[in-house]
C-alpha cells in the first residue's frame, strides 16, 4: 500500500511541476532574470507550494504517525551554520546555470529532456562525492 501510495504522490507531484511549468528551464531562468526581462508567475507556484508546506507542517507537529501509519520524522535542526549556506549557495547556483532543480530535473529527464539528463547525472555524480567526503571525515578536518 505504501508503495502505491508513493507512487501516486510522486505522479502528482510531476504533474504539478509540469503544470507550472517548473520543468521549463526557460521558465526559470526568466523568473531569475530581476534586472531582465523578469518572469513573476514562479513567485506564485513557491508562494503555493510555501503555504501548503506552512499547513502541512503545523498539520505534521501534532501528529506522531503517518497517514498511512508510518513513523513520523520531522527535521530538528533550527539553526543556520555554514553547512546550510553552502548547500543553499550551491543550489543556488546550479538552478541559476541549468535552469532545473532536482525534481523537475529528474520529471525533465524522464520526459525526454536530453539537458536535463545532464542535470541530473552531475546531480548525482555530486551527491556521490558528497557522501565519499563525508565518510573520509573531510567535513570534519576543513572545520564544516
Amino acid at each position: 500500500m505504501h508503495r502505491i501510495s508513493e507512487f501516486f504522490v510522486g505522479l502528482l507531484f510531476g504533474l504539478g511541476l509540469l503544470l507550472s511549468g517548473m520543468t521549463d528551464p526557460g521558465k526559470v531562468l526568466g523568473f531569475l532574470d530581476l534586472f531582465g526581462n523578469w518572469d513573476p508567475s514562479l513567485a506564485l507556484v513557491m508562494g503555493g507550494a510555501i503555504a501548503v508546506g506552512f499547513f502541512a507542517f503545523a498539520l505534521a507537529r501534532k501528529r506522531t504517525t503517518s497517514f498511512l501509519g508510518g513513523a513520523l520524522h520531522l527535521p530538528r535542526a533550527t539553526q543556520i551554520d555554514k553547512r546550510l549556506v553552502i548547500g543553499g549557495l550551491t543550489f543556488g547556483a546550479g538552478w541559476g546555470l541549468a535552469g532545473f532543480c532536482p525534481g523537475p530535473g529528474i520529471v525533465s529527464m524522464a520526459s525526454g529532456e536530453w539537458k536535463a539528463a545532464v542535470f541530473v547525472a552531475a546531480m548525482v555524480i555530486g551527491m556521490v562525492i558528497f557522501e565519499i567526503a563525508e565518510r573520509s571525515g573531510l567535513r570534519r578536518r576543513l572545520g564544516a
